[in-house]
């Protein structure tokens, strides 16, 4: 089940786990990971990661440290996008996993609309989260129920240090969806409560550099 969301914005709060796509708006950009993470299942079932070997070697493995030591993670290192989709069909087929997640570099021949519609179905069949998280990619022809765009914004000022880092912050635009309205949003993930916050991005926006803050202001 997905987390409930707060503030404006169209996206279900409850809706059957399937395909969902995450570009980065950059190759190197840890934003797509840290919000895929925010929406898996709470639950403390495993989470199969499978990874080929450009986002491995141009992305690194993804930190997963905070996510909880009771949630195992079956890291999978693959060389060939094809073995990465092969990968995460075949996981799909366990009904025991929290979720499946795929890292593809680029635009691979593998990855067409008929290896994303498998991917679907299979997801729905197994009521399993998957995610596919691309990076130097485009948004060419895919099957996948929700597509995003991702990219980092500072973070939210820390309450007790100014010099700290707060609240992840992502602007996120789901540009294709088959059970939502698409729409932009400001997220904000609250660590303590384990949620995402949307909120309509500003049309004029004031970033303080200095303390990771972000002043929003009505334009005039």
């Amino acid at each position: 089940m997905h987390k409930a969301l707060a503030g404006q914005g169209e996206y279900p709060a409850v809706m059957p786990h399937t395909l969902s796509e995450a570009f980065a708006c950059t190759p190197t950009d840890a934003s797509a990971v840290g919000f895929v993470l925010s929406r898996l299942p709470r639950t403390n079932a495993p989470i199969l990661w499978v990874q080929d070997r450009l986002s491995r070697k141009e992305a690194g493995r993804p930190a997963l440290a905070g996510i909880g030591a009771d949630r195992p993670v079956i890291m999978v290192d693959l060389s060939r996008a094809v073995d990465v989709l092969w990968a995460m069909e075949d996981g799909l087929r366990c009904c025991a996993l929290a979720a499946v997640i795929g890292e593809v570099w680029g635009d691979p021949p593998a990855l067409d609309f008929t290896a994303t519609k498998r991917l679907a179905l299979r997801a729905e069949a197994a009521d399993v989260s998957c995610w596919l998280i691309r990076r130097a990619a485009s948004p060419y022809l895919s099957a996948a129920r929700d597509r995003w765009r991702i990219a980092s914004l500072p973070s939210v000022a820390h309450p007790h240090d100014v010099h700290a880092p707060g609240a992840p912050r992502w602007s996120l635009d789901l540009f294709r969806s088959r059970r939502a309205k698409p729409g932009q949003w400001v997220a904000t993930y609250d660590r303590a409560a384990d949620r995402v916050h949307f909120a309509a991005p500003s049309r004029d926006r004031a970033v303080d550099a200095g303390d990771g803050a972000v002043r929003e202001r009505a334009a005039g």
